[in-house]
């Protein structure tokens, strides 16, 4: 389930590199080029050669690529959608068969278990589904595809790097759709960087060993900037008469700050002087949390808004919080209606992106400043009066 991290896509290819910018054209084509730039960056002509010799390209990653549609559900549907009693229990289940790991995880790399646990969940089942698409030729064909290269054309390397030492199969190695490997799916270069031999065996093998998962998850996450000791999200009480065009993740303010306004935890105070910003994911009638700094972090895992709350709210789950208070939302837009809110608010010269029905994060501020213009509470939620009223 996982989309890509940041940490791909913060490698950027040298301007001066013509292969580099190639996608597109003939696959056997692209597959050579490819090879010629693995060879002049160093590596071993027949190691290439061994390495590409079983790559194909697969349409059903391609397929998987464009059909993300599970992504676009209101966050109250797909949490229940997610989190179920089962997968609920399995995750306490796990936290206590692996404690002394995540005691480990949360040692060295200050990551809780309950954060660890619910990408565990959500990613593989806990290890039991880890996807069956060759990895290889996953990430040739995305790369190949004009959509998203620079993501995954540098994955292909790593891979190749992994291949060197002994710890990618181009024929065997299967996982994700886009190139995520093992329990909490993890993508070659991050394999690279983070990876943690958590058993002890000599070898850090993600598919197999869930020490070795954690660790290189907990490592990973540290990396990508998670503070240790510090919440991530927390359920709250909003004031009925708060100013709803400083809720989103475009406003910050200190905790205290947002206490002084009448925000309340639900259960338990909120953490002090650190920065955070109010969520409401459906509206000012829908649930509330307060995302505190460790909450962006999660984008750098999966850059989908409704993904990363989820998990944030079942990391909490895991670790005792209670159910959230899913409140009286109105209800939303269909995809065709998100596109005609879209179409509108292009046309006032607002920047929403590519029409798409989706209710990205350029959606949200769009529709947010929109409100504010027409004197409507401004959440960010659109809705079947602000469509009318556009």
């Amino acid at each position: 389930m996982k989309l890509f991290s940041t940490t791909a896509a913060a490698i950027i290819f040298s301007a001066t590199s013509v292969l580099a910018q190639q996608c597109g054209g003939s696959f056997s084509g692209f597959v050579q080029d490819m090879k010629a730039e693995a060879v002049s960056r160093g590596h071993n002509q027949n190691t290439v050669d061994s390495f590409f010799a079983s790559v194909g390209q697969d349409s059903a990653v391609l397929r998987a690529d464009r059909g993300q549609g599970f992504f676009q559900k209101p966050f109250t549907d797909f949490a229940r959608q997610l989190i179920s009693a089962n997968r609920l229990n399995t995750g306490i289940a796990k936290g206590r068969q692996f404690s002394n790991v995540f005691d480990s995880v949360e040692s060295q790399f200050g990551v809780s278990r309950g954060v660890l646990l619910a990408f565990w969940a959500f990613e593989t089942d806990f290890g039991g589904f880890q996807g069956d698409f060759n990895t290889l030729n996953a990430l040739v064909t995305l790369s190949h595809d004009c959509r998203r290269p620079q993501l995954f054309r540098p994955q292909v390397f790593a891979a190749l790097k992994l291949f060197e030492k002994g710890n990618f199969d181009p024929q065997r190695t299967t996982g994700a759709w886009a190139g995520e490997i093992g329990m909490v799916q993890m993508l070659p270069q991050d394999i690279l960087d983070n990876g943690v031999d958590g058993d002890g065996d000599g070898r850090v093998d993600l598919k197999r060993s869930a020490p070795d998962a954690l660790m290189s998850g907990g490592k990973m996450l540290q990396h990508l900037g998670w503070r240790a000791g510090e919440p991530w999200l927390q359920e709250v009480v909003l004031p009925a008469n708060l100013d709803w065009s400083k809720t989103g993740l475009r406003t910050q303010m200190s905790a205290s700050e947002w206490a002084a306004l009448g925000v309340r935890g639900r259960n338990g105070q909120l953490a002090g002087n650190l920065p955070a910003s109010i969520i409401v994911p459906q509206g000012r009638k829908g649930p509330a949390f307060i995302a505190y700094p460790n909450f962006r972090v999660y984008f750098e895992w999966n850059q989908s808004f409704t993904y990363v709350l989820t998990a944030a709210y079942f990391a909490n789950r895991l670790q005792g919080a209670p159910v959230f208070d899913a409140g009286a939302p109105e209800p939303g837009l269909g995809s065709g209606q998100m596109k005609a809110l879209q179409q509108k608010l292009q046309a006032r010269g607002f920047n929403v992106g590519k029409i798409d029905g989706i209710l990205g994060a350029g959606t949200r501020a769009a529709v947010q400043d929109v409100q504010k213009q027409l004197g409507m509470p401004a959440d960010a939620w659109p809705t079947a009066a602000l469509l009318n009223r556009l």
